[in-house]
């Protein structure tokens, strides 16, 4: 098991200012709008990249990892419910690692009734290659479309296929997260450096946050959220909340005391706060990624209507807003024009990019796009720390990176094809990965009847194989 770190938290930009004099002239979140990157930047070495197609058929694939486990195999996930096994060599095994369809008499237990529902990702335990544990997140049918976080142990006699009657065996639920709407649920799950497990979080669907649920601490919704599920087996609550998550002690029941205590330690009473919180403030984190190097975090947060945003968490550090829903990104919300002003409370994004209309009335001459979907942190070909996304409707794949020559994040729009990316991922060896499906809304035929997507490896421009099938580029 990974040693769990112990990390001091902190509540903000301002106060990780403060925590960290010895770096200031590093990176660090953003304290005013100008620093903020939009994407007319230009990264250091100006990187070129190409898309290089591992392994196609997948139906609606939305995520792809690694178990980490030495076997060079790829796990893509796909909507419907399925995870399919792509070899080191890129072959793609017949038969699904997971099929959740095929689990319960009455069907599948996935719900995937509207785009945004579905198997969301899959997550490897850090010591999968002893235990057999992974992790899923989906909307379950059962629960009409609650988000379901569930354990599941590989046989080791049969470490490609995970059978139905395997899965009804060890299938332990984790977590289930209430859904109100169709919409928003977030879903990604990922191991962090500390061996602890994350779950994104979206407000819950409709649009604008109707439900305020993004500055409510009493909800698991619009959160990023942090859990030990190293516990005993016969545990009631199949998790712990790690020390030094924000609200740990925060909710601890006490004695009332009106006097002799400071503002800063009543602002540590949160009596009513989940304490499985580590950020919050977010609308639709799909997809996370942690840097291989430094262990910071970086998570994308498709936004509201006009600009998509890319925040940034320097390693260990938990208890950031990020403002959502009193504003999006660095713009206000609701947005009513160019001239509109409020106050930007929170931990603010390192990067943004705008819609085609960035806001009512205005217009952009910026590389645009509708929704960021995270891929991973790129450190080779030029890219020292440099996270990739890429955008479900423009097809651009974006680098943002901190350019430590000039003292300022940037954004990159590297390459635009005509894709449709829906997440990616990263390979044992730190390469960066993206999916992409055909499943826009208006043309969405469900999971297994839009045209199938394909898996790909990001690499430098000039070190794509010979005979390689290409991402297909237009004007970026």
């Amino acid at each position: 098991m990974t040693s769990k770190t112990r990390l001091r938290l902190l509540s903000g930009a301002a106060a990780l200012a403060i925590a960290l004099p010895a770096l200031a002239a590093a990176q660090s979140i953003p304290t005013a709008k100008d620093q903020v990157a939009h994407p007319d930047g230009t990264l250091p070495g100006n990187p070129e990249i190409a898309l290089v197609q591992v392994a196609d058929g997948f139906f609606d694939p939305v995520n792809v990892t690694s178990a980490h486990d030495g076997s060079g195999r790829l796990f893509v996930v796909e909507r419907v419910g399925r995870i399919k096994v792509v070899n080191a060599d890129g072959s793609v095994n017949d038969e699904p690692f997971l099929d959740l369809t095929t689990v319960n008499p009455l069907g599948n237990i996935v719900q995937t009734g509207f785009v945004e529902q579905g198997l969301f990702s899959v997550a490897f335990h850090p010591n999968f290659a002893e235990n057999g544990h992974f992790f899923v997140h989906y909307s379950s049918l059962p629960f009409n479309g609650d988000g379901m976080i569930a354990r599941i142990t590989v046989d080791p006699e049969s470490p490609d296929v995970v059978s139905a009657e395997q899965v009804n065996e060890t299938l332990k639920v984790i977590m289930r997260v209430e859904q109100p709407y169709y919409n928003h649920n977030g879903g990604d799950i990922m191991f962090g450096p500390d061996g602890y497990l994350y779950i994104t979080s979206g407000d819950g669907g409709w649009e604008g946050d109707v439900l305020q649920v993004g500055q409510d601490l009493t909800t698991l919704l619009g959160k990023i959220l942090r859990i030990d599920v190293d516990v005993p087996e016969d545990q009631l609550v199949p998790y712990d909340i790690p020390e030094d998550n924000p609200f740990r002690h925060a909710v601890a029941e006490r004695e009332m005391v009106l006097f002799g205590i400071t503002e800063e330690g009543f602002a540590q009473i949160r009596p009513n706060a989940r304490p499985e919180i580590w950020h919050w403030g977010v609308r639709n984190p799909y997809k996370i990624a942690f840097d291989p190097e430094t262990d910071d975090l970086w998570i994308a947060d498709v936004g509201q209507n006009h600009w998509e945003m890319i925040n940034w968490q320097p390693a260990g550090v938990g208890g950031l807003n990020y403002g959502w829903p009193t504003r999006n990104g660095t713009q206000c919300h609701p947005l009513t024009g160019p001239d509109d002003e409020c106050v930007l409370t929170g931990a603010l994004p390192v990067a943004e990019y705008p819609h085609n209309e960035p806001y009512p009335g205005g217009t952009t001459d910026l590389p645009t796009g509708c929704s960021v979907q995270g891929f991973g942190v790129a450190r080779y070909g030029g890219m020292d720390g440099v996270f990739l996304s890429g955008d479900w409707c423009s097809g651009r794949v974006f680098g943002t990176g901190w350019d430590a020559e000039a003292g300022e994040w940037v954004l990159q729009s590297l390459i635009q094809t005509d894709l449709q990316f829906t997440a990616g991922g990263m390979d044992e060896d730190g390469t960066v990965l993206a999916v992409n499906c055909n499943c826009f809304y208006l043309m969405d035929q469900g999971p297994m009847q839009n045209e199938p997507g394909a898996l790909w490896r990001v690499v430098p421009a000039d070190q794509v194989p010979e005979g390689a099938v290409v991402a297909r580029t237009l004007q970026n």
